[in-house]
């Protein structure tokens, strides 16, 4: 008499445990949910490094490139170059080196100059070859006025550092 109470008890039972599998299943999904949204903005975290190191590392391999280029001997020099490919030696007043400061990993000469009775032209072109010189030089100080003859020409005083490796 036992069998018959046994198997009316089965589905019920089954019916029980097939609802707690559900409410399993379901808990289960959820927490996978969560564990992916976590996932998500972890990888755009990622993302957004990986490019900040990529242009980071562009720009440290470009300043690299730079300095092995550099072959000048002082920064007296490098600048007589710059002046000399756009023909501006005659207007340089005077360049005299001020300073070499040792660093940990690189040399840093300064030097300033003046040059007088250059148009603006003029000087964004030797501030653009400064820029683009195969060394890498920094200005370091810039004082423009205007020439006392004519107004629409400039005289300028630079503080200008050449930076070399060790």
């Amino acid at each position: 008499m036992r069998l018959p109470a046994d198997k009316r008890l089965l589905l019920p039972a089954a019916w029980v445990s097939a609802v707690i599998l559900c409410i399993v299943l379901i808990l289960v999904s959820f927490s996978l949910k969560r564990e992916q949204a976590v996932l998500q903005t972890q990888r755009n975290e990622l993302l957004t490094l990986r490019d900040d190191y990529l242009n980071l590392r562009g720009s440290v391999a470009a300043v690299e490139g730079r300095k092995s280029l550099s072959r000048v001997e002082g920064v007296i020099p490098a600048m007589d170059e710059i002046f000399k490919s756009l023909g501006l030696s005659q207007k340089v007043k005077a360049m005299k080196a001020v300073a070499t400061k040792e660093q940990r990993y690189a040399t840093e000469e300064e030097a300033d100059v003046q040059v007088e009775k250059i148009g603006m032209n003029e000087l964004v072109n030797i501030l653009y070859k400064m820029e683009n010189a195969p060394m890498i030089l920094a200005v370091k100080k810039t004082v423009v006025r205007t020439s006392f003859d004519n107004p629409s020409q400039l005289n300028v005083n630079m503080t200008v550092s050449l930076i070399r490796p060790k």
